[in-house]
């Protein structure tokens, strides 16, 4: 049975871990109100390169204190000194990584963004602390799921939540269309918070550094870094190649936040697929023939179920909004917004077939699998873009979620026994797709809201047909009498 601590935490975990994603969904309106599609799309090559920082000073510790905290529990003082290490490492790489950005960000930038006005002083510099705060507070948020405080991760997450989108909407209201309101307003919302998760950690487990102790985690943490990098070319690096590839910050910024108003459904999925995924390592360990049981598979057919009815309802939704704000430059963000829906469809699976590697800390192959799943997507975009555009970079997308299904399917079977119920994990999905493409290819365009609302009655059919014999287990008549 499912603990009542296990769905108040899940809640927890699931509304307080979205927030970050939810800053950005809240802040969608302030940008298409005070920011122009260029300006836009400046803005999210700023942010992508702040990640990619943050991926770097983080080092993986986000990852791996998930499972060395559990390791070092029984012993007081060599936790305390391996948290307290973790966050000195980390401040040290930041040190390191800022220092060799401020003397070849200048080169670095002009060499890889074709527009003179993608600069790396101020914003680039800017972007490189933001991308260290944000790391800081990354780890704290894995560490605070971790201890299993829940209480703590919520207002650790609001406290984050509500600085950067305060101070967002104030940078953007004061300085309308400029890219200083947003890059500073976030920078100072990271820093804030980075201040007090360090405060916090450092009275909790003392100023300490084992370099010998971090290092024996080193094995996990190399390829899992690798591998971290290798996602951000395969989420991220689509727009800095959009602009290599000479299409202009506009469009950039017009597909950007076509795909950020979708981030509505990382919203739920990403908070939903968190709350449950500590459970389901809890699931493995303890299995001596590794394998997904029943409980396992009704937590990723959930997610699935759930993903096909966002994906539908945003459909259908998105464009609606959207249009209240009459806003004519970021129109074009609407025909854009049901193909780039279809991604999601094809991420519900690979959250399946990713899991076995965490479960089994199996993370040393993922390097060499991304390099070669990022080199398809790259050549694929390479190859698209020139020619179609937009829609080129996103067929690109689904080339890349389809490989990267593959492989890591084929990676770890011989590891880890995977047993689906096909339709559900993939028939439905996939069926789902090919109605949204094939529909809206003939007829969205001249009849977006009819098209739209049969999307939602199909999602609510397919789903219907897939989970009767479940729904025949329901006792509606005690529901609707209670």
């Amino acid at each position: 049975m499912i603990s009542k601590k296990f769905i108040r935490n899940s809640i927890i975990y699931t509304i307080a871990g979205s927030l970050p994603t939810a800053s950005a969904i809240i802040l969608l309106p302030f940008y298409l109100e005070y920011l122009s599609t260029d300006v836009y799309g400046a803005l999210a090559l700023y942010m992508g390169f702040s990640l990619l920082v943050q991926i770097i000073v983080t080092y993986s510790f986000d990852a791996s204190i998930y499972f060395y905290f559990h390791e070092f529990k029984n012993d007081k003082a060599k936790l305390a000194t391996y948290v307290s290490s973790v966050f000195t490492f980390i401040l040290t790489i930041s040190l390191v990584t800022g220092t060799i950005l401020a003397i070849s960000g200048g080169w670095i930038f002009k060499t890889f963004f074709a527009d003179s006005r993608i600069l790396f002083y101020p914003y680039g510099l800017i972007a490189v602390f933001t991308g260290v705060f944000q790391a800081i507070f990354k780890v704290n948020s894995s560490l605070l799921q971790t201890q299993e405080k829940a209480s703590s991760f919520l207002w650790f997450n609001l406290l984050s939540f509500s600085l950067i989108a305060i101070l967002s909407i104030a940078g953007l209201s004061f300085f309308p269309n400029d890219l200083i309101g947003p890059v500073g307003g976030r920078f100072l919302a990271t820093g804030i918070t980075c201040i007090w998760v360090l405060l916090v950690i450092y009275r909790q487990f003392g100023f300490q550094f084992d370099f010998q102790l971090l290092r024996s985690t080193f094995s996990f943490n190399h390829p899992s870094l690798i591998y971290q990098i290798m996602q951000w070319f395969n989420s991220t690096y689509d727009r800095v190649l959009m602009l290599t590839l000479n299409l202009p910050l506009s469009q950039i910024g017009i597909y950007d936040f076509a795909a950020k108003c979708l981030s509505v459904m990382e919203f739920v999925l990403v908070g939903f697929y968190n709350s449950f995924f500590p459970k389901v390592l809890g699931i493995t360990a303890l299995q001596t023939e590794k394998k997904s049981t029943i409980e396992i598979n009704r937590y990723y057919n959930g997610l699935t179920a759930v993903t096909i009815f966002l994906v539908s309802f945003s459909i259908l939704g998105l464009p609606i909004a959207i249009q209240w704000f009459k806003k004519s430059q970021y129109m074009d963000a609407l025909s854009w917004i049901p193909f780039i829906a279809v991604t999601y469809l094809l991420r519900s699976m690979r959250f399946y077939v990713a899991m076995p590697y965490a479960a089994l800390k199996y993370s040393k192959p993922l390097p060499f699998f991304y390099a070669f799943i990022v080199g398809i997507k790259i050549m694929s975009m390479v190859l698209l873009i020139p020619r179609y555009g937009i829609m080129g970079l996103i067929i690109a997308t689904w080339i890349g979620y389809s490989v990267e299904v593959v492989i890591l399917y084929f990676g770890v079977k011989n590891k880890f026994i995977l047993k689906v119920n096909m339709f559900k994990t993939i028939f439905a999905p996939l069926l789902m797709a090919l109605l949204i493409v094939v529909l809206e290819s003939w007829i969205g365009e001249e009849r977006p809201l009819f098209t739209h609302t049969v999307y939602v009655v199909l999602a609510t059919a397919l789903l219907t047909w897939a989970y009767r014999n479940e729904l025949k287990l329901i006792s509606w008549s005690k529901i609707i009498n209670k």
